[in-house]
């Protein structure tokens, strides 16, 4: 029983680093992309990302012997996740802004623990089913925010389509966890996103995204150090725990965007109370799932 609450409690300290770290990640994004577009901060993550992953492979002793099918289900979610959703999110932020893009994205837990139960067989409480539902209903409050700043609904589409990607590749990782360590698994997720995403840029002719100097080159570099520590946190956290409970500690992350927003975003973002009421809400949603389950 005390194994179980310490591993319990492991998975809880992951996920929430993770939540956090990605909160950070959006801030610094935010920064970035005063000067240059989503194209060029994504392929830097993506860069960072790469680097910092293999370089950790290498200092823990080398990839192992993974499984030939884990590796196809991180290179799917490098795929899914990693160029779908990352680049959905670094669109999005530039079109809604940090606080209501990291509020819809993280409508991903729903989607998470659907997808987990269809395929996987976890067990949902009811505890986490309501904890969810509460992080749901207080991230769509967060959104209706949106609309006293000159949102339109269509743009909602972008931080939305990102949500459903991170909620799908969720299940990919945890799946893959089962053939791969979570160090090799990650590295060859964002390897397999910096390929794909830089063929695409010179196919399409954007070279020039590849390129960037001054601040935003280091608000871009910090920030995929941010995210990418953050995705391996959260990875690592499904290795020791379920997607169904994972998923939605590490989706508080739009708490620390706000708190965050109001230190460094003033001139930026906008607080309101639906905003706030919206992070109560998720706050408790948190409650629930960690208390409770």
């Amino acid at each position: 029983m005390v194994a179980s609450r310490s591993v319990s409690g492991t998975v809880a300290a992951l996920a929430l680093a993770s939540a956090l770290l990605s909160a950070a990640a959006t801030i610094l994004i935010r920064y970035g992309l005063q000067r240059y577009g989503p194209y060029t901060g994504f392929w830097i993550n993506l860069v960072v990302g790469t680097t910092g992953l293999w370089a950790a492979v290498l200092l823990t002793g080398g990839p192992g012997r993974p499984s030939a099918g884990s590796l196809a289900f991180f290179v799917l979610a490098g795929l899914v996740g990693t160029v779908g959703g990352r680049l959905l999110r670094y669109i999005s932020i530039e079109a809604v802004g940090a606080s209501i893009s990291a509020a819809l994205i993280n409508l991903s837990p729903l989607v998470s623990t659907a997808v987990a139960v269809a395929l996987l067989g976890e067990r949902v409480t009811p505890p986490i089913l309501v904890g969810t539902i509460v992080i749901v209903a207080g991230t769509t409050l967060l959104s209706l925010g949106g609309r006293g700043v000159g949102v339109t609904p269509g743009q909602l589409l972008l931080p939305l389509g990102s949500a459903l990607c991170f909620g799908v590749v969720a299940v990919l990782r945890k799946i893959g966890l089962s053939g791969a360590g979570a160090i090799v698994g990650t590295a060859a997720n964002v390897t397999t996103a910096l390929v794909a995403f830089s063929t695409f840029l010179l196919a399409s002719g954007h070279r020039g995204a590849m390129g960037c100097r001054g601040r935003s080159l280091a608000y871009f570099v910090a920030a995929g150090l941010a995210e990418n520590v953050g995705v391996f946190l959260g990875v690592v956290a499904l290795s020791l725990g379920a997607v169904s409970v994972v998923t939605p500690l590490a989706s508080v992350a739009p708490i620390f965007v706000l708190l965050l927003s109001g230190l460094f975003l003033r001139r930026i973002e906008i607080l309101n109370a639906r905003l706030v009421v919206g992070t109560v809400l998720i706050v408790l949603g948190a409650y629930l799932i960690t208390a409770f389950k």
